[in-house]
This record gives C-alpha cells, structure tokens and sequence, in this order.
C-alpha cells in the first residue's frame, strides 16, 4: 500500500518506515505536516495516513480532520494517529477529528502490522462500492453522477482560461434496433459503442443509448477530431444476430469550454449540436461554436 508518515522526529520516521517496507509498502515521511497534507492532496492513491498528534505546523488533531475532508465518498483514506500519551482522552479526540486508529508509539511491529491489515480490507471495500456506486452496469462506464462530479473536477482544474471540451454521442434509431432485434441486441450495441468511447477517454452513460465523454486539456479542434474518429468507427461496428450482422451508426455534439463556463452550460451546448447532428440526417458530427452557426446562417 502506499503510505504517508508523519513526526517531528526522523528517528520515529525511520523506526517505522523500517517496519514497513520490508513488506513492500510503498512508504513516504514527513516532518512538516503541511507538507504531508499537501502531498495527500495531489496524491490520491495514498491509503493510510500514519501520524503523530504533536507535529507542526499542522496539530495532529488538525491533520487528521483536513486528511478526513480528503477522503470523501470517493477517496478510500484510513487515518492512524500514534501517541506515547495513550489514555481515554487523547484517544476519543483522534477519533472524534477524523482517525479510524490509534496506535502507541513508537509501534510494536505485529501491532502495526494487523492494523494495517485491517486498513487493507476496508480501503479494498471501500474502492469496490465506489465502482459499483459510479459505475454503470450494462456499458461498463461512469453513470451520469459519476461522469458530472469528474467532469465538474476537470473544469475545476481547467479554470477560466483552461481548455476542456465535451462530446455527447447518440446511436441512432436506437429503438428501431430494440425493435427489429430485441433487447439484448440493444444492449449488446450499448456495449460496444461504450468500448469505443471508453478507448478515447473517461467516459460515462448518460442514459439509454446517450454517453459522453469530457476531455481535459483539449480545445474545439481536436474534440471534433475524436468525434470523428468515433463515427467512423462506430459506422464499423457489427453487433451480432441472429438474423446476421446488425450495423449502426452515431451521431455527435461538441462542445468547448469559455471563460465563465459551467460543466452544465458546456453539455447543453452539446446536446443542441447533437440534437442538430440528428436533425440534419445522422451518422455525422456537429460542433456547437461553428457548424451550428453556420446552420443558423443558412
């Protein structure tokens, strides 16, 4: 597991550090606990936070709430606090800012040990729900929270002046393929236009046969390129019958980010070009800065 350590003392750091990677944990020390908070921060594969209560500038007590704010309901984070005060007092604060742990320190190493063990499991179970609660069961993609929670992240990373484009993807005459095949043809053509958005990024399903995809760090030119890219592709496809090969074919919108923007605005923007790509005869790619201005002119 990937580890943080924090104390004043390096002595500490590398007493228990010692006890840890001969076990192959992938272990990082700190004495400024800013700095450790901030490298939990960026860094969200990290597990398990193992701190001492007197370390600065950050208290102990006020790491362990910061770390507790970090690991929202998708960031699995098991927090230990250490303290050579072990009483009644001490421990309830731990556990009332945020640790799920205490240990004494420095630790015994079987100790230490089993409750990592104990954090393994949990931050495991915890990762497991995650993907079942953002994880859509039929296409393997994000679900429509999922997709809007890391699309709002992108954006948030983007800023005003960044660069983050949105496609939206609909199979066209979806239910006449429901209709003429069944439902699991249907759904076997969900499927495999879901693995051609997932191959150009993080994608989700928005909801029957509409997904999307969020690209960060890319402007209109590029996004129109994989919405291309896609279509051709997705004109490829054979979902197979029992009557034979079924072909398909989809539509796009695209959209890109501008000053003042929000994650909502930018898909709106998306489904009018796609609504436009359907209106307009299908199987082909709209994007909402230019051809629909262009449509609009015509």
């Amino acid at each position: 597991m990937n580890i943080v350590i924090v104390d004043s003392s390096r002595v500490v750091l590398k007493i228990v550090a010692g006890l840890l990677e001969p076990r192959g944990h992938n272990v990082h020390c700190f004495t400024d606990s800013a700095e450790a908070l901030a490298f939990l921060t960026d860094r969200p594969e990290i597990r398990v936070l193992i701190t001492s209560l007197q370390v600065r500038p950050l208290g102990g007590l006020e790491l362990c709430w910061s770390a507790r704010l970090l690991a929202d309901e998708r960031r699995p984070l098991y927090v230990i606090t250490m303290s050579s005060a072990r009483n009644e007092r001490t421990l309830a604060e731990a556990l009332d800012s945020g640790a799920d742990d205490f240990i004494d320190k420095p630790p015994c190493a079987e100790e230490l040990h089993a409750r990592l063990r104990a954090a393994e499991r949990l931050t495991t179970l915890q990762e497991h729900l995650i993907r079942l609660a953002e994880t859509d069961p039929l296409s393997g993609l994000l679900n429509r929270r999922a997709f809007f929670a890391q699309a709002s992240q992108s954006a948030d990373r983007a800023g005003n002046h960044g660069r983050l484009s949105m496609i939206l993807a609909d199979i066209d005459h979806f239910k006449r393929i429901n209709d003429e095949h069944g439902h699991d043809i249907g759904d076997r053509a969900i499927q495999a236009v879901a693995k051609l958005m997932s191959e150009e990024g993080r994608a989700g399903r928005l909801g029957g046969e509409e997904f999307a995809i969020a690209l960060a760090d890319t402007g209109l030119e590029a996004a129109e390129a994989v919405a291309r890219r896609l279509c051709l592709k997705a004109r490829d496809l054979r979902i197979r019958g029992s009557r034979g090969p079924v072909r398909l074919t989809c539509s796009f919108g695209v959209s890109t980010w501008t000053e003042g923007d929000s994650v909502e605005a930018l898909v709106k923007r998306a489904d009018i070009a796609l609504y436009e790509a359907k209106a307009g005869g299908r199987d082909r790619v709209v994007s909402a800065a230019t051809d629909l201005i262009l449509a609009r002119a015509g």
